[in-house]
């Protein structure tokens, strides 16, 4: 190997990832409050969206099935009306933080027939209700843990509903706004630090009796990682900030979703390609960094989905 941390540094290393993945990754994945939570009134509110920002209680944020990712269209959990309540059955999977949480917003087909139009609604549900179970717990290749959760013949009652029926889509189109502007952010944040660490070890790394920095290959790697960086933190700024100032967003934020997805991803394998063998090591974030940003280009909308809308919408507009 190129180098070895002295073990000060190991044993340093090793208590701040324990306390990012125990402590700082938790509250960022597992505190779901946007425009669902937002929409609730009265007693509603009292009860589920103030505790949640007190941080006196989780919630988690149920839509994915083993049949319907990144199609909600083809979602198999129904919610039957019946007088002042919905039956809810079915099955949630790879729900982040379902563990831990008090309550989910669960997205539920009242109308299979219309699919993600008109089809699909919100409702809140206490993760102690008669009927709701945890199932498989997946440990995934990013350190977290997911879970499956099923709903047998679940009881809710009509005020549980949140907006109209046949809303939910809305809701969870604003929800995931959301959270493809986070994965931009967590992009950004991945490739500046890649980049940070590829031109310091290029400089610091000789081979053949130069350093790799005065390479031309190197430097065209650096080169390509920095533009591509300046080109993602600019979409996702757009879209974060139409979304703040209330307009429609949906199409900015897949753009920035999948660009900045991608481009984390080939800034961290080149950043490990840099480093060459000590990057395979635990030694160094790179791995991690790499794993992590993998998974990103399939969580809320994988890369070939956010392209086949984006195609969609320059059909549309420029057709």
């Amino acid at each position: 190997m190129d180098f070895e941390l002295p073990e000060e540094l190991r044993i340093l290393k090793a208590g701040l990832r324990r306390f990012v993945d125990s402590e700082l990754i938790p509250i960022e994945r597992e505190t779901c409050v946007g425009e669902i939570l937002y929409a609730l009134k009265g007693e509603m509110k009292e009860r589920y969206l103030l505790p949640l920002l007190r941080g006196e209680k989780k919630d988690c944020f149920a839509q994915t099935e083993p049949d319907a990712g990144s199609d909600p269209g083809s979602m198999r959990t129904t919610a039957v009306r019946d007088g002042n309540t919905y039956v809810i059955n079915g099955v949630k999977r790879f729900i982040t933080g379902a563990g831990d949480a008090d309550f989910m917003q669960l997205m539920a087909a009242t109308d299979r027939s219309k699919g993600s139009r008109g089809g699909i609604s919100c409702f809140i549900v206490d993760m102690d209700t008669p009927g709701v179970k945890l199932g498989a717990c997946y440990e995934t290749m990013m350190g977290d843990k997911p879970w499956e959760i099923v709903l047998e013949n679940v009881r809710v009652p009509l005020m549980h509903r949140v907006g109209e029926e046949g809303e939910g889509m809305r809701f969870g189109q604003q929800w995931l706004n959301i959270g493809r502007v986070k994965h931009g952010s967590r992009a950004l944040g991945i490739a500046e630090r890649c980049l940070e660490m590829s031109t310091a070890y290029a400089k610091q790394r000789s081979t053949f009796g130069r350093p790799l920095a005065e390479r031309q290959a190197v430097q065209w790697m650096l080169a390509d990682m920095f533009i591509e960086l300046q080109a993602a933190r600019l979409l996702v700024y757009k879209t974060a900030a139409r979304l703040d100032q209330g307009e429609e967003a949906r199409e900015d934020a897949y753009v920035a979703k999948y660009f900045a997805d991608e481009m984390a991803f080939k800034t961290a394998d080149r950043c490990m390609q840099i480093h060459g063998g000590i990057a395979l090591t635990t030694d160094l974030p790179i791995e991690k960094l790499w794993r992590q940003q993998r998974s990103y280009r399939i969580t809320e909308g994988a890369s070939e989905v956010m392209k086949m809308v984006i195609a969609r919408h320059v059909l549309k507009t420029y057709g």
